[in-house]
């Protein structure tokens, strides 16, 4: 009989003759027997079986697969199988893996090395800010494109097509504030175009027949020379020559764009009006002199209330809003509207990701669409557990309306059980299929034991607000250790009681319950154990309007400049809980 240290030798001796998985390596199936003549008949009937283009795809794509001889059972316990076949007889697993983890796939597909995640090659990279760490980089495939991204952009902008035709186009009644084609876009080290999704041309290089709204307005093209890089002066162009237009509707995705854009106006509004007045972007020539239409504008926003220019001011015939209307925007939007004008109505953009989409909506809902379930296979895990690479999953039909779960896609792109990172609330079923609503980033604080995520916070402000009397104009917030440890620091509007110019944020003390059944509480203890609330601040909402600014000068484009429920930066941390008080001191010294 072997002992346990021979059967261990023997083993190992297996594992090196087997030779590493190597990184191309997605999956490991373990085989309770082998037969292979029949095993390779078994794959090449069920491919066979298949139509021609998806028989290429399983052949061409889903070969990173390593198989080792043994019995699943003696695994289970220790590593739990993702799918075993009837018989017991048959096991494979393919951990879960977040981006970070496939960073190095990531990496050699960027530097040029072919059949990394797909065979086929990436025709380019979309890079974004990412929400909560360094910037991504994703492989765009034409199969990519023509079968999960086109019918994804199709359905998505189905909705507001179809009920608002008059004001969705592609011509001057939509100003698509995510538009921002590049000149001279960067490449990645394979000489593949490397930008982001709203700076992609995806017509030319894909033969597609797609344009984004707002695509042939006179401002697609700008008329001056402008850095690509410097963010704000394009956008300002942008903003200047569609101030003499009849724009019906605007488009953000990221509902930031859409709460800056009123704080824009308001700072740029003199300027703007001179550039119109002259016939200048800029300063620069480029245009026709219009000292009427300057002149109109500048009637329009005296008459406004407080004599502050806003959208509704500039386009009094706006009537729709295209962006995220759940999350963090949920608290700002229903207030924010009222700058676009009284009959704006406000339709979600998809729950989605650049890796990939989510939901798509589609009806008139407020906030959610149905999973996307044509575009991907999705997987879940339940969002009060922390994701593991082994974590269990549910599949769509498992999932529970008024809960939240983890997200987890892969798709023909070359990613397979990628954790997104985004966590989905369910809202009800249309069907079969879960309708769901983007609930937040999955980051989790945790410094004290309260495990919260962005939902939490979000929605324990919306209570607190609402039993305040208080409209929500952003919120951040940060745990710091020490005895000086701060609490969450968020912006609201005070009440109609409160006095004139009343719109502020306050810095307010730790504490609170849960909104619902099983949701964390809200930490009320300081590090030394003792419970303490600190007195509330009055914090500009300005700040958060110089917060925008700053990122945006460190080199993040408008559209990627995203709400931070959770600040893990302390040099913004600390800007926007001084904001104001060195001027405040510098007047009373």
């Amino acid at each position: 009989m072997l002992s346990q240290r021979e059967l261990r030798e023997a083993l190992d001796a297996r594992v090196r003759a087997a030779g590493a998985p190597g990184p191309r390596a997605a999956a490991v199936a373990v085989l309770h027997s082998c037969e292979l003549p029949r095993f390779a008949q078994s794959v090449l009937d069920f491919t066979a079986a298949l139509a021609p283009d998806t028989a290429r795809t399983w052949l061409a794509d889903h070969t990173r697969t390593v198989f080792l001889a043994g019995n699943p059972r003696n695994l289970a316990s220790r590593l739990p199988p993702s799918f075993t076949s009837a018989d017991g007889r048959i096991a494979c697993t393919v951990p879960l893996r977040t981006h970070q983890e496939y960073g190095p796939w990531l990496a050699r597909s960027a530097e040029g090395e072919a059949r990394v995640l797909t065979s086929e090659t990436p025709r380019l990279f979309f890079t974004t800010s990412g929400s909560t760490g360094g910037r991504k980089r994703v492989p765009v495939t034409e199969s990519f494109v023509k079968r999960v991204y086109l019918p994804f952009f199709q359905g998505a902008m189905g909705v507001p097509a179809q009920y608002h035709p008059e004001v969705f186009g592609r011509g001057a009644v939509c100003l698509n504030l995510r538009h921002d084609r590049l000149a001279r876009p960067a490449v990645s080290a394979s000489g593949r175009p490397s930008l982001g999704p709203s700076q992609a041309d995806l017509r030319g290089g894909f033969g597609l027949r797609l344009e984004q709204p707002g695509s042939r307005a006179p401002w697609a093209e700008l008329p001056v020379p402008v850095d690509d890089h410097a963010y704000l002066d394009k956008l300002y162009v942008r903003i200047r020559m569609a101030a003499e237009h009849d724009v019906r509707s605007g488009i953000g995705h990221n509902p930031t764009m859409i709460a800056m854009l009123p704080e824009l106006l308001a700072q740029w509004w003199p300027d703007l009006l001179k550039d119109i007045r002259d016939g200048t972007h800029l300063g620069e020539p480029g245009g026709t002199p219009n000292p009427r239409g300057a002149a109109e504008l500048e009637r329009r926003a005296a008459a406004a209330p407080g004599g502050r220019p806003t959208p509704a001011t500039v386009w009094p015939r706006m009537r729709l809003l295209y962006c995220w209307t759940s999350g963090l925007a949920s608290l700002y939007l229903p207030r924010l509207k009222e700058a676009y004008g009284p009959d704006v109505v406000v339709l979600p953009t998809p729950p989605a990701a650049s890796e990939g989409p989510v939901g798509v909506p589609l009806d008139r809902h407020p906030t959610a669409g149905p999973l996307a379930v044509s575009c991907a296979l999705y997987e879940f895990v339940d969002a009060s557990q922390d994701v593991t690479p082994d974590s269990p999953t549910l599949l769509y039909d498992d999932l529970e309306p008024g809960r939240d779960y983890h997200v987890v896609l892969s798709h023909l792109g070359g990613l397979y059980r990628y954790v997104l990172g985004d966590i989905a609330h369910v809202v009800d079923r249309v069907g079969t299929v879960p309708r769901v609503e983007y609930a937040g980033r999955a980051t989790l604080s945790d410094a004290a034991g309260e495990r919260l995520r962005e939902l939490h916070v979000v929605r324990a402000v919306r209570e607190a607000a609402k039993a305040a009397g208080v409209d929500v104009v952003n919120l951040t917030c940060r745990t710091e250790d020490g005895p000086d440890r701060r609490p969450p620091l968020h912006a609201g509007r005070r009440p109609a009681s409160a006095p004139a110019g009343g719109r502020a944020a306050l810095l307010a003390g730790p504490g609170g319950r849960g909104t619902g059944p099983g949701e964390p509480r809200l930490p009320q203890r300081a590090v030394h154990g003792r419970p303490r609330r600190r007195p509330r601040r009055p914090v500009a909402a300005a700040a958060f309007t110089e917060h925008w600014h700053h990122r945006l000068a460190a080199g993040m484009r408008p559209p990627e400049i995203k709400d931070q429920v959770f600040q893990h930066d302390p040099a913004a941390w600390s800007r926007l809980r001084n904001h104001g008080r060195e001027r405040t001191e510098t007047r009373l010294a």
